[in-house]
């Protein structure tokens, strides 16, 4: 009787060890993937604004054309960014009237960041996620 005893206990916790696993496995590979923050690139289209066509003098008498995407969290964020269109313009022309031809060529970047900080203080509705430049001539 108690060898009868030993391999039931034995086959029970071992069955019940397989439905913890089996139950584990179930929970934490078929739960979805938390998304990283980051938008997709459907996403980003649908809540994304793009500026006009800025030409503009810089500081050293050259002229400039500039065109940005701005892509936001949400479509109220790109509804107000089209209402704030010629505030866009006018920040895109003060940004570049001081800027130089080597910054302008190399600074891209740091006027892309220049760009989302101004406009997320501007912003009520929302948030600016990135800037992307589109179009650069400089001449």
């Amino acid at each position: 009787m108690s060898k009868i005893v030993k391999i039931a206990m034995t086959s029970i916790i071992t069955l019940l060890v397989g439905v913890v696993a089996t139950l584990i496995i179930v929970i934490y590979v078929n739960e979805p993937e938390e998304t990283s923050g980051e938008q997709s690139i459907d996403e980003m289209v649908s809540h994304s604004y793009e500026t006009p066509e800025v030409t503009t003098d810089i500081k050293d008498d050259r002229y400039v054309q500039v065109q940005f995407q701005v892509i936001t969290d949400d479509n109220k964020a790109v509804e107000e960014l089209e209402k704030r269109g010629f505030q866009i313009t006018n920040l895109l022309i003060k940004e570049l009237a001081v800027m130089e031809v080597d910054d302008f060529q190399t600074g891209l970047d740091e006027l892309e960041d220049t760009l989302k900080t101004d406009l997320n203080e501007m912003m009520t509705e929302g948030t600016v996620t990135e800037v992307y430049t589109i179009k650069k001539i400089l001449q």
